[in-house]
């Protein structure tokens, strides 16, 4: 056997490329606006069905750029998600990505309210950074308290709501699509029971590189 691409960003384009050519054999076609983040999550998981249970609020993209550009913080729910978000291209940025979920004040606000931490540490992002955008890939109920917070008044930057799983999933998805089709906020989506910080870090991922300029795996400095 032959080996063939073996350098970074050479097995970055040409899985692109492959993406690219599946999505056409499919007779799929991307909007130019959302094409970047349906294909990082493509390569992330190489499952095409996000090709069609991705939702976009209007204007869900160019609000995450411009919120990203001018160094909006990241709140994810998961410590997985904020380790797979590129910390170069926030640096550049000038923004910082979080996660609360260990924190003992998250923990103790979360056994007092008799809740789950991950939506308690929600609860308090909303009131450290309430302009952020906010990743949920793992927690219905992060979602879920993010639209009682938004139904309080919380207007993000943009909501990533990509949890995985079973109980209150598909329910949380579409009861944050609505709201956020009701008050104008911005929204990525994944429909149905799919998801994952995995996910949830690949949508974020997609949007600092195309606000930094660094979609081409060469300019993140990538060998090939």
């Amino acid at each position: 056997m032959t080996t063939k691409h073996v350098l970074p960003a050479d097995i970055e384009r040409t899985s692109m490329q492959m993406i690219d050519d599946e999505l056409s054999k499919r007779g799929i076609v991307l909007s130019t606006e959302n094409a970047a983040v349906v294909k990082r999550v493509i390569h992330t998981t190489a499952d095409f069905d996000y090709a069609e249970t991705l939702r976009f609020t209007p204007g869900a993209v160019s609000g995450g750029l411009s919120a990203l550009s001018a160094g909006t913080a990241i709140v994810t729910d998961t410590n997985m998600a904020l380790a797979g978000i590129s910390k170069p291209a926030m640096r550049k940025l000038g923004g910082a990505a979080y996660c609360f979920m260990a924190d003992r004040d998250v923990a103790e606000f979360a056994a007092k309210r008799e809740t789950t931490r991950a939506a308690a540490s929600m609860f308090l992002a909303a009131s450290r950074y309430p302009n952020a955008v906010y990743a949920v890939g793992n927690a219905p109920t992060a979602l879920l308290e993010l639209c009682a917070q938004m139904q309080a008044g919380l207007r993000p930057a943009l909501i990533i709501g990509v949890p995985v799983g079973f109980v209150n999933v598909e329910e949380s998805k579409l009861r944050l699509l609505d709201l956020c089709l009701k008050n104008g906020t911005p929204a990525i989506i994944s429909l149905g029971r799919k998801g994952g910080s995995n996910v949830a870090a690949a949508i974020c991922n997609a949007l600092l590189y195309a606000a930094s300029g660094t979609l081409d795996p060469t300019s993140r400095g990538w060998r090939g």
